[in-house]
């Protein structure tokens, strides 16, 4: 594994980084002031990635976050495929603004659980399709295995009853990507997951909710009573194989959680950048000196630099292992858990640092503080990656290791 980022890729690099500096960033106070309004600047950049994107296995976008092509890449000798440039143009655009990112078209974690599980009739017919992914219930979170919501069918369709909350892009996506169990009695190896459209007869958009952070983007509560859904909009294999249990559906997190976690080192650099500047005004930073030799606020900005280097390292590590079809489930557990909680660590403590700025809203620093929060806690909490990598590390199952 090389540790500096590919030389194809670096091109895509460049031009997400000057969308989040020139574009996101000018946004990002206008529209965490105004939650719940949708930032219409967001469709043309989107056009363009579409465009820039388009027949490209090298795009930055959430449809490249898939092992579908590592086995075609190995055989032709290329190691950096789709999950690494999408993780890198995550990275990027995070920095500029985590929001604004999660609220573009077509970028969702829905359309990464499409691009990772889906076959290919269903690749080329949801390729245009902005969609969510719906996990969580009131009474189902981190365990994503005690999800009630039901499918069952009825000829060539699904009827889905349940309620979904916390969908990230729930009432703008075009389709979202559900969890339901086909039979509670099977346990894991029941649920699936489906594409269901907007306008879907039975589907409705219960509530949209008020947040700490990522304010550009629409978190919704949405609910599905009788909802009939085209068989055809079952993802991957509809067959229950026991044997294999839950492993189909969480495939989709050995892509998404890399991603998640890129999002996390993407803001916890912004604050480490602009903290830095601020330092710069006020003192040398030498890192030629020992730590016993600087001042507190510069021992701590180097801690915490070394803290998002190592979480940066294991992040590209999952997304690399991902597009070498390695087996990564570990390894985006625990780039998920580092870097959810190195960038709460690294944005708190640098609003710390900078002191009255960094409370106010003449910079951005309290923004990503309140911002990063949610990038610890949703696809999968720290405590739900910590247990996993526990499971894999000792070799238990998940009812051996609760």
């Amino acid at each position: 594994m090389n540790l500096e980022t590919p030389k194809k890729f670096r091109g895509l690099v460049n031009q997400a980084h000057q969308v989040a500096e020139n574009f996101f960033r000018p946004l990002s106070r206008k529209y965490d002031k105004a939650e719940h309004a949708y930032p219409k600047e967001l469709d043309l950049l989107a056009a363009l990635l579409d465009g820039m994107n388009a027949g490209s296995p090298d795009a930055i976008g959430a449809t490249s976050a898939s092992k579908r092509g590592a086995a075609r890449e190995q055989q032709e000798g290329t190691k950096n495929g789709g999950n690494l440039s999408a993780l890198l143009g995550v990275m990027e655009l995070c920095w500029g603004d985590v929001g604004l990112l999660l609220a573009m078209p077509r970028q969702g974690l829905g359309n990464a659980a499409i691009a990772a599980v889906a076959n290919d009739e269903q690749l080329a017919r949801f390729g245009g399709t902005w969609a969510a992914m719906a996990i969580t219930e009131p009474g189902c979170g981190s365990d994503s295995a005690a999800i009630r919501t039901t499918a069952i069918k009825d000829g060539d369709h699904y009827v889905l009853n349940g309620e979904k909350i916390f969908v990230t892009s729930g009432e703008r996506a075009d389709a979202v990507v559900v969890w339901a169990t086909l039979d509670k009695n099977l346990g894991r190896a029941a649920i699936k997951s489906f594409v269901v459209e907007h306008g879907t007869p039975g589907m409705s958009v219960t509530r949209l909710e008020k947040k700490l952070g990522i304010k550009a983007s629409d978190t919704a509560s949405i609910s599905f009573s009788d909802c009939r859904v085209p068989a055809a909009n079952l993802l991957g294999n509809p067959e229950v194989d026991v044997q294999k249990g839950f492993a189909g559906v969480m495939e989709t997190f050995d892509n998404t959680r890399p991603l998640v976690a890129g999002m996390a080192v993407g803001v916890a650099k912004a604050s480490l950048d602009r903290t830095r500047e601020l330092l710069k005004k006020v003192c040398t930073l030498d890192y030629r000196k020992p730590l016993l030799s600087v001042t507190h606020a510069e021992a701590t900005l180097y801690r915490l630099e070394a803290e998002w280097e190592a979480a940066r390292l294991l992040t590209l590590k999952a997304a690399w292992m991902a597009d070498n079809k390695l087996p990564n489930s570990k390894e985006a557990s625990i780039a998920k858990a580092k870097a959810g909680r190195v960038a709460n660590e690294v944005t708190l403590k640098c609003v710390e640092l900078a002191g009255v700025l960094g409370y106010g809203e003449d910079e951005l620093l309290e923004k990503w503080a309140r911002d990063s929060k949610i990038l610890d806690i949703f696809e999968g909490t720290q405590q739900i990656q910590l247990l996993i990598v526990a499971r894999r590390l000792l070799g238990k199952s998940s009812s051996e290791l609760k």
